[in-house]
C-alpha cells in the first residue's frame, strides 16, 4: 500500500470512529439507586444552598458553578474522586445540580442534595455541554470559585460562555462556611471522639523496633472502623495516620516510613479520621520508654504554650493577636526560631488535599476576629534541629467550638510528660 492511500484510509477510518461516538450518550442521569442516609438534614443543606443564593441575589449573579472539592461538598452532599475530570456544581436561584463523569456511574446522585447529570468523556467539551444543559437563557453573570479555577480552566470558561462576566464565589462561600452550624458541630464531634480512638490504638501499638507503618496501620484501622460502626450509612474513604519518630518528627506532615522505634526516640502522633467530608485530627508528642531531661523542657515549653493557646481561644479573639501573645512566649525562651507554621485553623470540610477557611487561621497575618460557632484548632510546634539539646519535632493538637463566652474543647485527650512516655521503664 502506498503511504497515500494509508492517509486516506486513516481519514476515512477516523470519520467512522466519529460517526460511532455520536451514537454515544453525552449528557445523561444516572439515578441508580436511592438517595442515601446523610449526617445533615433536609433542612440543613437547603439553609446553606439558601444563603448562597441569597448572596447571589445581592450581588446579581444569575448562578453559580462551584469546582472544588470542598465548595461541591459543602453545598451538595457529594465528594468527588478527581483523577483527571472536571467536576461541577450549578446552583441558579431555583435548582441545584451535580455534573460529574461517567465513571462514578449513580454515587453522585444518590450523594447529592438536588439533582445530577453525568457527561461522558469521550469529547473533550463534554463538561461544558453539560453544565450549559443547565443555565437558562439570558444568563449574564456567572460566579465561579477564583481560588481553584486555574488558567487553564478560566480560558475554557470563557470559550465556552462568551460575553458572560465572572464573579468570585469562593471568598463569600468562605465566609459562611467558617460559622459551622448544629448539626457541622455534631458531626466535627464524632470526628474529634473517633481521633481519639485512632490515638489510643497508636499508643497500645507503640514499641522498640514495630516500624512506623505499623503504629499508622492500626490506628487507622481501629478509626476505619469506628466510623462504620457509629453511622447508618457512610462512605469509608480518606482516613489516615502519620506517624513518625526520632528526627522524622521535624516536619509536621512527614509520611510514614518503616523507619523502626527506637527506645528513647521523640515520636510525632496524627490521626486523621475523614467523615462526609469533614476532616478532623487529634496529633501528639510522645517518646518511647525514655526521654532526656533537654527533651522534657522543651516539651513542657511547648505544652505550656498548648495549655495558654487553649485558653486564647474565645469569641471576640482576634487571629493576629493570639499569634502574637504565643510569639512572646516562644521568644522568652528563645525558641521562636524554631517555630515552623502557624497556631491553628477552621475546622469543617477539608483535607490534606483540598481547602479550608484560609480567613480563621492563628496567624500573625489574620485578622479575623473569632465568632460563636467557629470551629478552630490550637496546634503550636516547635523544631529543634539534630545535634542540639532536645532534637526533634513537639506538636499537640485540640479542636475547639467557639461558645457564646469561651470555647470547649472537644479533644480532651492528655499531652505532656505525665502522660505520653509510652512503655516507661
Amino acid at each position: 500500500m502506498k503511504i497515500s492511500e494509508r492517509k486516506i484510509l486513516g481519514r476515512a477510518n477516523a470519520a467512522s470512529a466519529r460517526e460511532r461516538t455520536e451514537d454515544m450518550l453525552h449528557v445523561v442521569k444516572w439515578h441508580n439507586g436511592e438517595k442515601e442516609w446523610s449526617p445533615f438534614s433536609t433542612q440543613e443543606m437547603d439553609r446553606r444552598q439558601n444563603e448562597m443564593r441569597k448572596w447571589m441575589a445581592g450581588n446579581q449573579v444569575d448562578v453559580s458553578l462551584f469546582t472544588s472539592y470542598h465548595g461541591i461538598c459543602y453545598y451538595s452532599g457529594f465528594l468527588y474522586c478527581y483523577f483527571g475530570r472536571k467536576y461541577g456544581f450549578v446552583l441558579d436561584h431555583d435548582n441545584a445540580t451535580t455534573v460529574t463523569a461517567g465513571i462514578d456511574g449513580g454515587q453522585p446522585w444518590r450523594r447529592t442534595h438536588g439533582d445530577n447529570i453525568t457527561y461522558s468523556d469521550w469529547r473533550r467539551d463534554n463538561f461544558y455541554t453539560a453544565i450549559k444543559s443547565l443555565l437558562k437563557p439570558g444568563i449574564k453573570r456567572i460566579g465561579i470559585e477564583y481560588d481553584h479555577v486555574s488558567l487553564d480552566f478560566r480560558l475554557q470558561l470563557e470559550a465556552a460562555f462568551p460575553g458572560v462576566d465572572f464573579v468570585d464565589v469562593a471568598q463569600p462561600s468562605m465566609w459562611m462556611r467558617s460559622i459551622k452550624s448544629a448539626e457541622e458541630h455534631a458531626l466535627i464531634r464524632e470526628g474529634t471522639r473517633i481521633c481519639n480512638v485512632g490515638a489510643q490504638a497508636c499508643m497500645d501499638s507503640v514499641s522498640v523496633g514495630v516500624p512506623e507503618y505499623e503504629v499508622s496501620i492500626a490506628a487507622t484501622n481501629a478509626m476505619i472502623r469506628e466510623i462504620g460502626k457509629s453511622f447508618p450509612f457512610v462512605e469509608l474513604m480518606d482516613t489516615w495516620t502519620w506517624f513518625q519518630s526520632g528526627y522524622m518528627t521535624d516536619g509536621a506532615h512527614n509520611p510514614v516510613t518503616n523507619k523502626r522505634v527506637e527506645s528513647g526516640d521523640i515520636l510525632s502522633l496524627n490521626c486523621f479520621p475523614m467523615i462526609f467530608g469533614y476532616y478532623t485530627a487529634i496529633e501528639r508528642t510522645m517518646f518511647c520508654e525514655t526521654a532526656s531531661k533537654a527533651h522534657i523542657d522543651m516539651w513542657q515549653k511547648n505544652s505550656e504554650v498548648m495549655r495558654v493557646g487553649s485558653d486564647l481561644i474565645k469569641p471576640g479573639a482576634k487571629c493576629s493577636d493570639i499569634a502574637l501573645e504565643l510569639n512572646e512566649m516562644y521568644r522568652s525562651w528563645d525558641l521562636l526560631k524554631y517555630r515552623s507554621f502557624g497556631y491553628g485553623h477552621s475546622f469543617g470540610v477539608l483535607s490534606h488535599y483540598y481547602g479550608r477557611e484560609a480567613g480563621v487561621e492563628l496567624r500573625e497575618d489574620v485578622e479575623t476576629v473569632l465568632k460563636p460557632g467557629m470551629v478552630v484548632s490550637m496546634e503550636p510546634m516547635i523544631m529543634i534541629p539534630e545535634g542540639e539539646p532536645g532534637a526533634g519535632g513537639y506538636r499537640e493538637h485540640d479542636i475547639f467550638i467557639v461558645t457564646e463566652d469561651g470555647a470547649e474543647n472537644i479533644t480532651n485527650f492528655p499531652y505532656g510528660p505525665e502522660h505520653m512516655i509510652l512503655n516507661a521503664k
